[in-house]
């Protein structure tokens, strides 16, 4: 028996494509058994700041200073934290029935290769009046990707790369925002100093404004054990739910507001921020009331059998300039002179001659999506994390992965029990899907902003990303990563790829 159409869950995409009903059943019976047990077995919990498994809070900068009597790291006016890392990535020769087929530009190259970034940010911060803080975050990046970052889905196998990056350093201003507490009493809890976060105290009820230039990722979708992968994986399928679309420059930051509502064990989150002028690119578009990227989160936080955890709900809408696959396909059909060679607008550049572009189309045009996200402390070593998400899948990817449905899993466990208490071993699993109009477009010889082989054999991109994290001293992670990614760029006909990496990490 075919799986039904009107499933439209997470996992839709495959579903859709004649996947057996016993298949997208087991996903179903995943998803709901998860989020049930955690619905059911929660009890809640006052704490703010929940313990988890990245606990190497080690920064010897305010550390020192405090030790000598000079800072205050329980009610900061201050602070001051930076963080270096490099990834070196080498990918190995796999099979590939085809590369850039006809001129199409964006499959990923079969021969071996390597790739590194370099990263360098300082994070500073300043409390002003009651409530008040300012931060700011310069940052540096060099890198080289693997095949022009071109040939992934929603499996780029290092998260720091950047759309327009190059191998001379680039200095640029990450973050520059304003933040307004308001406190409306409940049960006080400490926050602890850190990069973009100021120790003190706040109250349980209370509301959070934010407004300047930050990541979208600072607010929402986060997760403790995947999510800040300057520590944990190396793979963008574990930063965020891959197929959220979330309103960014090609460096992954973006301008807005940002409103949070905490109530207790409740946080309710809301934003409006800009999106770039053309998709992926690094210009951002102020015109805020015509486009736009919204979002909400709705989050509870609880403790099962006495271990922390966390469930989040995330809606987003975009409205953007942006072209639909199946108005590119029929531009295309109607006039073939209407093709991706003859347009003058922007575009990727491709040499396909009989194939369709979404440059012919783009106008203004809104895409959604509604994911889950949810964590969950087991013991004082192990958390687990499960993401999930679904996106209308009409439109071209604008600012993040070419992901339209997407989930992800896996666990994290701290080196206590071979005594290695500050290292960490992880071990992740991330699927995602394209819709059907998204397929028919890049079977034609389309491009995205990421993939495009001239032709598809359609199947789930699946990756899985295993990595240790070595503490070498104070404040240094060492880390070797491993990722195995199927059907890259959601084509059967093209791998399998085994990648493998290693990171150096330190903060201060």
């Amino acid at each position: 028996m075919k799986c039904p159409v009107p499933v439209k869950l997470f996992f839709h995409g495959e579903c859709e494509l004649n996947q057996k009903w016993s298949d997208c059943l087991s996903w179903i019976k995943i998803s709901i058994i998860l989020l049930l047990s955690a619905v059911f077995l929660a009890t809640t919990a006052q704490a703010e700041n929940f313990p988890d498994l990245n606990d190497d809070n080690e920064f010897s900068l305010m550390g020192t200073l405090a030790k000598h009597g000079l800072h205050n790291l329980k009610d900061e006016r201050w602070n001051a934290y930076s963080q270096g890392t490099y990834i070196s990535s080498f990918k190995q020769a796999f099979p590939a029935a085809y590369t850039n087929l006809n001129g199409t530009p964006n499959s990923l190259l079969p021969n071996a290769e390597r790739g590194f970034t370099a990263t360098f940010t300082s994070y500073l911060g300043l409390k002003a009046w009651t409530g008040a803080e300012f931060y700011v975050a310069p940052e540096m990046i060099s890198e080289r990707p693997l095949s022009g970052l071109k040939g992934l889905g929603g499996s780029i196998q290092n998260f720091e790369l950047q759309k327009n990056g190059t191998a001379s350093a680039t200095w640029y201003l990450s973050r520059a925002y304003y933040k307004q507490t308001i406190s409306f009493g409940g049960k006080p809890s400490e926050v602890s100093s850190g990069p973009l976060q100021l120790a003190g105290t706040v109250d349980s009820r209370r509301f959070v404004f934010t407004a300047g230039t930050f990541s979208i990722l600072d607010f929402f979708d986060k997760n403790a054990y995947a999510g800040d992968l300057r520590r944990q994986f190396f793979n963008m399928a574990f930063l965020a739910n891959a197929a959220y679309d979330f309103a960014a420059d090609a460096r992954g930051y973006t301008t807005g507001l940002v409103g949070e509502f905490y109530f207790d064990d409740w946080a309710f989150r809301f934003a409006r921020v800009a999106g770039p002028k053309n998709p992926n690119q690094l210009q951002l578009n102020f015109y805020m009331l015509k486009y736009y990227g919204d979002q909400a989160e709705l989050e509870h936080k609880h403790v099962i059998k006495g271990q922390p955890g966390a469930i989040k709900l995330l809606a987003y809408r975009n409205r953007e300039n942006m072209g639909s696959f199946s108005d590119a396909i029929t531009a295309y059909q109607t006039d073939p002179a209407r093709n991706a060679t003859t347009c003058t607008g922007f575009n990727y550049g491709s040499d396909n001659s009989s194939a369709p572009d979404l440059c012919w189309v783009r106008k203004p045009n809104i895409k959604m999506g509604i994911g889950i996200n949810m964590e969950q402390k087991v013991t004082e070593d192990v958390g687990l994390f499960f993401r999930g998400m679904y996106s209308d899948g009409k439109t071209e990817v604008y600012s993040y992965t070419s992901s339209d449905r997407s989930l992800s899993f896996g666990a994290l466990m701290k080196g206590f029990r071979w005594g290695r208490e500050k290292d960490t071993i992880g071990l992740g699993y991330a699927q995602s899907w394209i819709s059907k109009s998204h397929v028919a477009y890049l079977n034609m010889g389309g491009v995205d902003g990421f993939i495009g082989d001239g032709r598809i054999n359609y199947k789930p991109e699946k990756v899985v990303d295993i990595f240790y994290q070595w503490h070498v001293v104070k404040s240094s992670w060492l880390t070797f990563d491993y990722q195995h990614i199927n059907n890259p760029a959601y084509n059967a006909d093209r791998g399998p790829v085994n990648i493998y990496g290693a990171r150096v990490h330190f903060e201060f």
